[in-house]
């Protein structure tokens, strides 16, 4: 369920939402709006107080693992990933280490996002993407997803959950990690996976995961 919030807190968080969109720095709606809010409630003008954004361009942050997150806006904060014209950077630059840590903590505790029951889970594209994200293609040398982005069983637990995250928001950022747009991957894992990837590829991967629910951070099924 959802957390409440007052109407004084809702107000701050709307006014603060008004001036991102008139391009406005959240350092500059601090002045206005700020006081009694919490670390989580500025990032829940686009990200949603429940953590299941409403666009596709802002990723669901509900039951995310909190050192993933607070890697990528200190990676936005120190010009190591750049997106959506800047706005993640104005907000990362006015969020002390601290209440970063209280914010990320805050989405991981929250129940993951249900799946995307909109999407076809029967079709070849699907279970192209299921395929990739299970098996691998070896001889593509495409390895398996799931090994780092699955539960208390990864390999990696600075990789972040990808089930039941919005379909556009995977397309984009495996596309840019093939581009070269995004590369604050120091391992340098994502860029060379997904160079391996074709259109068709993406496009299967981010139908399949946005189609399945996501596990809790320490492996046990959403509720």
């Amino acid at each position: 369920m959802p957390r409440l919030i007052s109407v004084s807190v809702a107000w701050r968080v709307c006014a603060a939402l008004i001036a991102a969109g008139l391009g406005v720095s959240l350092a500059y709606a601090d002045i206005i709006v700020t006081e009694g809010m919490q670390p989580w409630h500025p990032c829940a003008t686009c990200h949603s107080l429940d953590g299941i954004s409403a666009m596709a361009r802002f990723p669901k942050l509900a039951g995310q693992r909190a050192a993933y997150i607070v890697k990528q806006v200190r990676d936005f904060r120190d010009g190591r990933r750049n997106n959506d014209g800047g706005q993640m950077q104005a907000s990362a630059s006015d969020i002390d280490d601290g209440d970063l840590a209280k914010a990320a903590s805050y989405f991981a505790s929250l129940p993951p996002p249900p799946p995307d029951g909109s999407l076809e889970t029967n079709g070849e594209e699907w279970r192209r993407g299921a395929k990739l994200y299970q098996d691998g293609d070896a001889p593509s040398g495409i390895a398996s997803c799931g090994s780092c982005h699955d539960g208390a069983e990864s390999k990696r637990p600075d990789a972040p959950l990808l089930k039941a995250q919005h379909a556009a928001y995977l397309a984009k950022q495996l596309s840019d990690w093939r581009s070269g747009e995004r590369r604050n991957d120091l391992s340098q894992t994502m860029p060379g996976i997904a160079a391996k990837l074709s259109d068709r590829d993406i496009s299967a991967l981010a139908t399949f995961l946005a189609s399945q629910p996501r596990l809790r951070s320490n492996g046990a099924a959403a509720q």
